[in-house]
């Protein structure tokens, strides 16, 4: 899959939405191809009190869920900002999920870039 199509499904998958009294979600999407060509997406929460998550953390728990853990592509979008490159956070959980992950592929403004490249010194235990 280009990347071009990956885009454009999470584009499509932005929904901004109150959920209640000060919690959203859906301001920025993701979406992610996976080794074995599935593509699965998901969209931020934002709460109050910091208890949501990315993006790209409901699209890696939707891969997950279904069996997969090697992501070869990922790109998250913002309402009217365009793409976003991933957190730390998110950079490392990717890392920690598969540690393959290290060759993803990420969208940016600038550019395709590896998960390797934007998370040059990773945690190790």
């Amino acid at each position: 899959m280009q990347f071009e199509e990956l885009k454009r499904i999470a584009i499509d998958t932005l929904n901004p939405h109150e959920l209640s009294a000060g919690s959203y979600a859906g301001s920025v999407a993701a979406a992610l191809v996976t080794d074995k060509g599935n593509v699965y997406k998901g969209v931020c929460i934002d709460t109050p009190c910091s208890m949501g998550f990315c993006a790209e953390h409901a699209a890696i728990a939707a891969m997950v869920t279904a069996g997969e853990s090697r992501i070869t592509k990922i790109v998250a979008v913002c309402e009217g900002n365009g793409i976003v490159a991933p957190c730390g956070r998110c950079r490392e959980f990717m890392y920690q999920i598969n540690h393959d992950n290290l060759e993803t592929e990420v969208l940016l403004d600038r550019g395709i870039f590896t998960l390797r490249e934007l998370l040059p010194h990773i945690w190790k235990d």
